[in-house]
C-alpha cells in the first residue's frame, strides 16, 4: 500500500492509493516554490499577494460541498461540521486578505536624528507538516498569513488526506492563474519522512510550521535545530475545563459536552479533562455522563450526525487501549460503550490519580475525564498538573475570580464561559508540551518574517 491513501474510517474500503512524490519531482518542488518566492513574493505588494488570498477564499467557498465531502471520506468528520470547517477556512483567508496589508505596514521607530522603521518582509520557502483531523482549517492557518507577508509554501499533509490535499493545490494553482501569479507559490508535497528531512535540511527552506503529536514535533525540531531553521509547533493538549461556580448548570453540561465532541473529539484544544467544584460535582457528573452518552456514534453522511467514527482504525486500537490500561490501573470507568469498527462510543472515567498513565495523557477521541476539585486552588493544582498547555475553559459567576484563575492557568488560552469560540482574529498556540509559536490573528504574520530595519540619516 502506498504511504498516502484514502481510507474511509466509516467502510473501512480503500477509496484510493496516491503516489508518493519522487525525489526529482520534489526537487522540482522545492525550485518551483523558491523561483516563485524569488521572482514574485519579493516583487509584489502585500495589496497583491492578499488578493490571491482573497480569491482562494472565494474558491472555498465556491466548492465548499465538494471539499466537505473528501473531509468525511478522509477522516470521518461529520458532514455538517466538515462544511462548517471549509467556510471557517475561507474565513481565514479573506481576514489575512482584508487585514494582513496592515498588519505588514512600516513601524517607525523614533530615533534623535533621522528615521528608522522596521519593515517586516518575508524570508523565503516554508514547509507546513499538517494533521488529518482539520485538513483545511490547519492549511488556512498556516498559509493565508504567510503567502501575504511574502513566503512561499511546501505542504505535507497527513498520509490519509492527500486528496483533500489536492484539492488545496487545485484551488491555489487556479486562484494564483486567475491573479497572475505563478502555482508554485503553494505545492502540495506527498513526501515520506525522510524525503521531509531532506526538505528541511535545503538552504532554501527558511522555516517549519509543525500542527501534530509531540513526537512528529519533536522529531521535526530536532531536525530543524541541527539547520539552524525555525520552527512553529502547534502540539497535543489535554485541556481542563474547570467549573467553579454556575447560576445554569445544565447550560454548563451542554458547554462540557460540546467541547468534548467536537471534531469526534478528535480536537487538539478539546476540553478532555473536567475539574468540577466539590459542591457541583455530582450534580455535574450525572447530568454529563447521562446527555455525553446520549450521543452515539453514526453515519458521517448524514446532515445530523454530531459523533462519526475516529479517524482510522490505528486511531480506535489506541483509543481503545488507552482505556483498557486505566481501567486495569484503577480508574473507574462511569460509562462507556461497544466499539463497532471505528466507531466508539462515549466514555467517561473518573478516580484518575497521578500514578496512572490516563493522568498523563492526550484521550484522542470521546473520552472524558472528571476530577473533584476541593476548591479554587486545588481546581488551578490539577489543571496545571498536566505536562500539556494549549487551551483551557473556565466557568465561574464571580468575575474576579474568572480573572484570578485566568492568570494562574499554564496555558496558550483561557475561555471563560465559553466553549468553540475560535475565530480568525484570535491568536492560537499552547505552551509547555503543547509547543511554541502564534498562528491566527495578527501574531500569526510575525512568525516567519524578517523584522527589518531600515535606518536613515
Amino acid at each position: 500500500m502506498s504511504d498516502y491513501a484514502v481510507i474511509d474510517p466509516a467502510t473501512g474500503e480503500t477509496v484510493k492509493e496516491y503516489e508518493t512524490i519522487t525525489d526529482a519531482e520534489l526537487d522540482a518542488a522545492i525550485a518551483s516554490t523558491h523561483a516563485a518566492y524569488s521572482d514574485w513574493s519579493r516583487a509584489t505588494t502585500a495589496e497583491q499577494r492578499a488578493a490571491l488570498i482573497k480569491r482562494v477564499a472565494e474558491l472555498h467557498l465556491e466548492q465548499k460541498d465538494e471539499l466537505a465531502a473528501i473531509a468525511v471520506r478522509e477522516m470521518g468528520k461529520p458532514l455538517a461540521q466538515a462544511v462548517g470547517e471549509v467556510e471557517f477556512a475561507a474565513a481565514i483567508f479573506e481576514y489575512y486578505a482584508a487585514n494582513g496589508p496592515g498588519f505588514l505596514v512600516d513601524e517607525p521607530i523614533e530615533v534623535s536624528s533621522g528615521e528608522a522603521v522596521i519593515r517586516k518582509v518575508g524570508v523565503g520557502v516554508l514547509l507546513g507538516i499538517m494533521p488529518w483531523n482539520f485538513p483545511y482549517y490547519q492549511v488556512a492557518r498556516f498559509a493565508g498569513p504567510n503567502v501575504v507577508s511574502g513566503n512561499t509554501i511546501l505542504l505535507k499533509h497527513a498520509p490519509q488526506c492527500p486528496e483533500s490535499a489536492a484539492a488545496i493545490e487545485a484551488i491555489f494553482a487556479r486562484a494564483a492563474d486567475e491573479v497572475g501569479a505563478p502555482s508554485g507559490v503553494y505545492r502540495n508535497i506527498l513526501a515520506t519522512n525522510e524525503q521531509i528531512e531532506r526538505v528541511i535540511a535545503d538552504p532554501r527552506v527558511q522555516g517549519v510550521s509543525v500542527t501534530g503529536s509531540e513526537r512528529a514535533g519533536s522529531a521535526v525540531a530536532a531536525i530543524a535545530g541541527k539547520n539552524l531553521k525555525k520552527v512553529v509547533l502547534e502540539l497535543g493538549g489535554s485541556d481542563p475545563f474547570i467549573l467553579l461556580s454556575t447560576d445554569d448548570l445544565d447550560a454548563a453540561v451542554q458547554d462540557a459536552v460540546n467541547a468534548r465532541l467536537d471534531n469526534n473529539g478528535q480536537s487538539c484544544n478539546a476540553a478532555k479533562r473536567f475539574v468540577i467544584a466539590d459542591s457541583l460535582y455530582e450534580r455535574f457528573r450525572d447530568e454529563f455522563v447521562s446527555r455525553f452518552t446520549a450521543i452515539q456514534p453514526g453515519d458521517p453522511t448524514s446532515d445530523d450526525t454530531e459523533l462519526g467514527p475516529l479517524s482510522s482504525s490505528a486511531a480506535t486500537s489506541r483509543l481503545a487501549s488507552q482505556l483498557a490500561r486505566a481501567e486495569e490501573q484503577g480508574a473507574t470507568v462511569l460509562a462507556r460503550g461497544e466499539v463497532r469498527g471505528n466507531f466508539f462510543p462515549p466514555a467517561v472515567l473518573a478516580d484518575v490519580t497521578p500514578e496512572m498513565d490516563a493522568y498523563h495523557e492526550e484521550f484522542f477521541g470521546p473520552v472524558a475525564m472528571l476530577f473533584r476539585a476541593s476548591d479554587e486552588d486545588d481546581a488551578v493544582r490539577i489543571a496545571n498538573d498536566t505536562p500539556f498547555g494549549l487551551g483551557s475553559y473556565v466557568y465561574t459567576t464571580d468575575e474576579a475570580q474568572a480573572a484570578r484563575v485566568a492568570d494562574r492557568i499554564d496555558a496558550g488560552m483561557v475561555w471563560i464561559n465559553l466553549v468553540l469560540g475560535d475565530a480568525a482574529e484570535l491568536p492560537f498556540g499552547g505552551a509547555k508540551r503543547s509547543g511554541f509559536g502564534r498562528e491566527l490573528g495578527r501574531f500569526a504574520l510575525d512568525e516567519f518574517v524578517n523584522r527589518k530595519l531600515i535606518r536613515t540619516a
